[in-house]
Formats: structure tokens, C-alpha cells, sequence
């Protein structure tokens, strides 16, 4: 049992931080306000950059504890499920399955996890892992940046779009692709494209083409775990697993 002498260092420090900016950056995605918008890119920017510091820290000084090992990748969990779940309540094009696949990946990961403990072995990680991450950070700064440079009306513009589409029996692809048309063809006409105009009519297209290739990849993340870790999941391996879990 760790004493909080131990647990108490930079690192882990960095890492709690991370989980308590959660709420500050949630609250300031609900905002309006410009403002609020610069801030919540900047404080999920400085979390993001602390998960890459933490890390190297806790090895150079030799600082490495069980509570981190244990809260670092469950603050990495909180910070990019909690971004993906609020873009959901407050960005029309965002839909609920995309949410719940990448949540519900990461909770099959966990009960990997869990099994290979359980099992005595480590769970064997692969280079999709890597990818999903990129792709998810790539998504979510993708879409923190299109907040700030877009003022919060065309926000509430974009969404009355996606919402009068879908009750008009249109899916949101087909609104998403649609905005995208006419992006193409503001790109081909006559009239000189502003900065505005530019970025108002990618953010009615952009964050959904980018969640849905996001989710797609991590789906094949989670399935490329499955396959690579298959043993740990023969009827063999838990009913083992179980029958030890009764026991204690």
C-alpha cells in the first residue's frame, strides 16, 4: 500500500489536474461566448500535453506509483469521453451511436484488461491503439477549433439545419453531405470566398465526416484487440475465471 508521500509528485499531480479540468472544460463547451471557446481548446490543449509529461517525468525521476499507473489512462478515458459525450448534447451533427461505440470500445478494453489480470498475463496491445488515439485527439481539436473560429449563432444555425433535416425524414449524412455540396460549390463560384464564409460553411460538414471517420476507426481498434487478445476470451479461460471469482 502506497503512502502519500509517494503518490504525491509532479507527475501524479499532472495527472489529477487533468481530471479536474474536466468540468471547467465542459462547462466553458456549453458557453457561447468566443471567449469561452479559446478556453476550452486551451485547457483541453494543456491536458492533452500533460498526459505526453506526466509520463516522461514519472520515468526520468524514477517517480512511477501504482496510483498512477492506475489514474493515468482512466483521466485519458474521462478527458476524451467526456469531450465526445458533450459535443453530442451541444452539436446537432454529432450522433448518439458514434458516442456509444467509442465509449462501449473503451469498456471492452477495460474488461480485457480485467481478464488478463485475472488470467495472470498482460493484454497484448497493437498499433490501432495508437491510431484511434491520434484520430480522436485529431477529432476533437478539429472540432474545438471550428467553435472558435465560428460564432455561437452559426452554431445554433448549423444545428436548426441538421434538426429541420432530420425531421424532413433526410439522415444525417445526407444533410452533412449536402452542406459539403454546397461548400464546393461556394469553393467553385465567381464571388471571392471570405475567411468567415470559409469557415462557417466547413463547420456544417467537417465534425460529422470527422467523428464518423473516427468512430470507424475505432471500432476496428477495438476489433483488432479482440483478435490479437482472443485467447483470453475462450469459454475455457472465463469459466476458470469465474469459478476462481466464487471461490474468493
Amino acid at each position: 500500500m502506497e503512502d502519500w508521500k509517494t503518490i504525491a509528485n509532479i507527475p501524479n499531480l499532472l495527472t489529477t489536474l487533468r481530471v479536474v479540468a474536466l468540468p471547467f472544460f465542459i462547462y466553458a463547451l456549453f458557453q457561447k461566448e468566443w471567449g469561452y471557446q479559446i478556453f476550452a481548446f486551451v485547457l483541453f490543449a494543456l491536458a492533452s500535453l500533460t498526459d505526453l509529461i506526466d509520463g516522461y517525468l514519472a520515468r526520468k525521476w524514477n517517480q512511477q506509483t501504482e496510483f498512477g499507473k492506475f489514474l493515468d489512462p482512466l483521466a485519458d478515458k474521462f478527458l476524451v469521453i467526456g469531450c465526445f459525450v458533450t459535443f453530442l448534447f451541444i452539436h446537432e451533427p454529432i450522433e448518439v451511436w458514434m458516442v456509444v461505440l467509442i465509449v462501449g470500445r473503451d469498456m471492452l478494453i477495460t474488461f480485457l484488461r480485467y481478464i488478463a489480470v485475472r488470467s495472470g498475463t498482460s493484454l497484448r496491445t497493437t498499433m490501432m491503439g495508437k491510431v484511434k488515439t491520434a484520430f480522436q485527439m485529431g477529432a476533437i481539436l478539429t472540432i474545438l477549433v471550428i467553435f472558435m473560429l465560428i460564432s455561437g449563432k452559426r452554431r445554433a444555425m448549423i444545428n436548426e439545419t441538421y434538426a429541420l433535416g432530420k425531421l424532413a425524414g433526410l439522415t444525417t449524412w445526407q444533410v452533412a453531405s449536402q452542406n459539403a455540396n454546397e461548400f464546393f460549390v461556394l469553393l467553385n463560384g465567381e464571388e471571392r470566398v471570405t475567411f468567415k464564409d470559409f469557415f462557417d460553411s466547413i463547420a456544417s460538414f467537417v465534425p460529422y465526416f470527422g467523428m464518423l471517420f473516427t468512430t470507424f476507426i475505432t471500432v476496428v481498434s477495438g476489433l483488432r484487440y479482440i483478435f490479437t487478445n482472443y485467447q483470453l476470451l475462450t469459454y475455457s479461460n472465463l469459466k476458470r475465471i469465474f469459478y476462481d471469482r466464487l471461490k474468493s
